[in-house]
């Protein structure tokens, strides 16, 4: 007796009743509503500890405050859940969370300045949370619009060289209009109107990323030729080095213009990565890093602003009253804070000039210590790891510089403000993202956030299902089929 024939190529048994339909793919939206409901939760015990610390009683003012931010962020949830399924279900409650701290600092500040007033008998100052939950609403309206009307973060690519046009315009703008309509504690970055001011800088950054981000894709084998090798590196060669050389132009432009060291770093450490990431050549980073100590250099003896904030870093006791009192005042701050903090509402951090902005960081470590400003900046760090994991796992390479450099622009601002309040190196007048008080910042900030969050969703959405196209007539298989007998059955 013959073995059975073996199945063809190929065959796969059905079992009884067919196969099961796969499973949905997970978009993980709930794990993000759970995430989203503890920062919540966080926000209002901290406006709670904050009034009890103040001996404040739970008024409506803060009901609507905790309303507000639930609202706000529910809306926002919805929007990522309709038009970003698949999006990294972490990016918006880590950003909710730091929204949410800010808020409860600058209305503790608040608190601090209604009782200075009180105290001197002057008329007591409209408080800066309401205004934060405005402005928090505007980042809202602009973080759906783009979830919205962006399908395809792709497109952006095609209009790179516009967007970055507009970037420098934006960037140059308060450089070129009359001291009082730009100019705030000596440095001219605003376009200041009447009932209106924004920080063209805030937006000019994300549009230049853009711009790299297009450009380093479009050129890339511009940038990867090597030129001569020293010390055994490979540099690029001199006819290549246009564009770094451009962005280093633009960055002693609004150092010497503006006056602003803060964005002049940003701006150039941030291209400077895209360069590296879209390279991997470690003579870009030499060749840029030259590039900065020649430019620090420059500054610090020819422009008196610069030499002022190295001198103040390097002894800010020296001019305690003048120069040296912001400085100093952060880290007694800082050290009043100590391990463990003072506690919510406990503590003085408006002895701190610009405590809702500039120095938002050192009124954390003062009434939440190492131990919260440490959380904090865990946060800041989750953020930008998960901008980096999706910016590796994005299939293509305008994606991936773009989640690149928004991410590290991130890790960049983090690092100089914390850097300035802490005196690792000098003052440079950031603010922190998502924390300090201002519209310009979160709108800003909202917008990038927005361009992470759809990349996300592209990178983590499962690939599209291909049908199977029809096999060719020529290559089916053929079978014999006898022809059945006349009058008869086959």
């Amino acid at each position: 007796m013959s073995a059975p024939a073996p199945p063809s190529a190929g065959a796969f048994p059905s079992p009884p009743g067919g196969f099961a339909p796969a499973p949905p793919p997970s978009t993980r939206r709930n794990i993000e509503l759970l995430l989203l409901g503890l920062a919540a939760l966080v926000t209002t015990v901290a406006l709670v500890l904050v009034e009890a610390s103040q001996e404040q009683s739970i008024s409506w003012d803060i009901a609507k405050l905790g309303l507000a931010y639930l609202a706000l962020f529910g809306v926002a949830h919805l929007a990522v859940r309709r038009f970003a399924a698949f999006a990294d279900p972490v990016l918006l409650p880590i950003v909710a969370l730091l929204n949410g701290l800010g808020l409860v600092l600058i209305h503790r500040l608040d608190l601090a300045d209604k009782q200075d007033a009180i105290f001197n008998s002057t008329a007591i100052p409209s408080p800066d949370a309401n205004q934060q939950v405005l402005w928090t609403g505007l980042g809202m309206v602009v973080f759906m619009g783009l979830l919205i009307t962006l399908r395809d973060y792709r497109t952006l690519a095609r209009y790179a060289y516009t967007l970055g046009l507009i970037g420098l315009i934006a960037l140059a703008i308060p450089a070129l209009l009359p001291d009082r309509y730009s100019m705030v504690n000596g440095a001219k970055i605003w376009i200041r109107l009447p009932g209106f001011s924004v920080q063209p800088g805030e937006f000019a950054k994300l549009l230049l990323i853009i711009f790299f981000a297009g450009v380093l894709v479009a050129k890339r084998d511009l940038f990867t030729v090597a030129g001569k090798h020293v010390l055994g590196l490979e540099l690029p060669r001199p006819r290549d080095m246009g564009p770094i050389l451009v962005v280093w132009v633009v960055c002693i432009g609004v150092l010497v213009l503006e006056k602003d060291l803060g964005t002049s770093l940003l701006i150039f450490a941030t291209v400077l990565t895209m360069l590296y990431i879209a390279t991997e050549r470690v003579g870009w980073l030499v060749i840029g890093g030259g590039l900065l100590a020649i430019g620090f250099l420059f500054a610090y003896n020819w422009f008196g602003h610069v030499r002022v904030r190295v001198e103040t870093w390097l002894h800010p006791f020296d001019d305690y009253n003048n120069t040296g009192y912001q400085i100093s005042q952060s880290l007694f701050g800082l050290a009043t804070g100590g391990l463990a903090g003072t506690g919510l509402g406990s503590g003085r951090p408006s002895q701190v000039p610009f405590a809702k902005t500039d120095f938002i960081i050192t009124t954390i470590g003062e009434e939440l210590g190492l131990v919260g400003l440490t959380a904090v900046l865990m946060l800041f760090t989750m953020l930008v790891v998960r901008g980096l994991r999706t910016a590796l796992a994005v299939r293509d390479s305008f994606g991936k510089l773009l989640a690149a450099g928004l991410s590290f622009t991130i890790a960049v601002q983090v690092f100089v403000v914390v850097g300035g309040v802490t005196k690792l190196i000098p003052l440079t007048g950031l603010t922190t993202p998502f924390v300090s008080y201002g519209g310009s910042s979160l709108l800003a900030n909202y917008a990038l956030v927005a361009l992470l969050i759809k990349i996300s969703d592209a990178a983590r959405a499962p690939a599209p299902v291909r049908k199977r196209a029809p096999e060719p007539i020529a290559d089916a298989p053929t079978e014999m089929v006898r022809r059945p007998p006349k009058g008869g059955t086959a």
